[in-house]
């Protein structure tokens, strides 16, 4: 066990939100075609209202700090708030598209000792990048703010959502990475919208293209280990949580919301009128989702896969029940163990706009 899987288990044990996730602002410099976001500004969060957030969550034993959007840098006072994330001694991690980072930005970032900052590259190809981000240029600028950040020692990640736009040009960016000396990830789950609005899983990749994933090395390291059979459904596996959301991981929207998770969007509370601790302890729904384990699970805890799925309750959530499968779960679990029906091209969801407070 890694010292932060011991750390992260030691959370568990006393329920402390070790990981915040905060996201900023929803307003955003690119219009992504997959994006879940509404970029509206709808009041977001003063900068004395982030800072007190902030305070709240160093209280309650928050160590790590995701600092997203939309695009944070948007936020004039964003670099004021780094500061005093950093003066609450969080380790800060920051999402972005390195846009507005130019070499003032990467010094300061440097300066404040930033754990690490991620940026979305779509493709090695700025045809494609663009028009993924609608923006024309976005590459360009993207890859020099990485530059930027690589020459001031910072640890930078580049992160690749698959898509049936790019994905035949993952293994291109995972060379760039490679060829500017940052770190590499992708993601091949496109989630649905946050309101519940599917119609952005049009973009997830087809079935054979999951399973070229999971047959890479590059990407998972030893097929045979990643792929091989799911282990047994043991006693200790049924008692488990079946994620960390709402366990030792939260999400704070620009607008002070408590999601147990940002794929998870039930609302468990609102920051402007409540505390983080009295949210984390009290709230009815997160002690609803802490309270269930593997074997409440009704479709998933009877199922021969389930000790090697990465079923996400978020996805179930929003397909209609939260203690259900999600469907793009089962199929990639489903596809890891060689048993899928493979088509080249699968019917994407079209679901409806989902009502989400209705599921609860």
């Amino acid at each position: 066990m890694s010292l932060m899987d011991e750390v992260t288990a030691r959370a568990l044990s006393l329920g402390i939100p070790f990981s915040l996730h905060l996201d900023v602002t929803y307003r955003c410099n690119e219009r992504c075609v997959h994006c879940y976001l509404d970029h509206d500004d709808h009041g977001e969060m003063t900068t004395d209202e982030i800072k007190r957030v902030l305070q709240q969550a160093a209280a309650t034993g928050t160590l790590i700090l995701t600092l997203s959007g939309g695009e944070p840098f948007l936020r004039k006072d964003f670099f004021e708030i780094l500061t005093y994330a950093r003066s609450l001694m969080f380790a800060v991690k920051i999402k972005t598209n390195g846009m507005l980072i130019g070499p003032e930005q990467a010094e300061r970032l440097r300066e404040l000792h930033i754990g690490e900052v991620q940026i979305s590259i779509y493709s090695h190809r700025a045809d494609v990048h663009d028009a993924i981000t609608k923006v024309g240029g976005s590459l360009d600028r993207s890859l020099k703010a990485i530059r930027f950040l690589r020459d001031q020692g910072l640890n930078t990640v580049i992160s690749c959502p698959l898509m049936r736009a790019n994905i035949v040009d993952y293994p291109q960016v995972q060379t760039l990475a490679a060829e500017l000396g940052v770190k590499f990830t992708m993601d091949p789950t496109i989630t649905p919208k946050m309101d519940g609005d599917a119609s952005v899983v049009k973009h997830r990749i087809a079935q054979p293209d999951i399973a070229r994933v999971f047959q890479d090395s590059t990407l998972v390291g030893d097929v045979n280990e990643f792929c091989r059979p799911s282990g047994p459904v043991t006693d200790d596996l049924l008692e488990s949580v079946p994620c960390s959301a709402g366990h030792t991981s939260v999400y704070v929207s620009p607008y002070g919301d408590v999601f147990p998770c940002v794929q998870f969007p039930v609302a468990c509370g609102n920051l402007r009128q409540q505390s983080l601790e009295d949210v984390w302890l009290h709230s009815k729904q997160m002690n609803q989702i802490r309270s269930i384990r593997v074997r409440d699970l009704h479709t998933c805890s009877g199922c021969n896969h389930v000790s090697g799925c990465t079923r996400c309750p978020g996805l179930a959530y929003m397909e209609g029940d939260m203690r259900g499968p999600s469907s793009a779960d089962c199929e990639k679990s489903l596809i890891k163990a060689g048993l899928a029906e493979m088509s080249s091209g699968p019917e994407v969801a079209q679901a409806p706009l989902v009502q989400i407070q209705a599921l609860w």
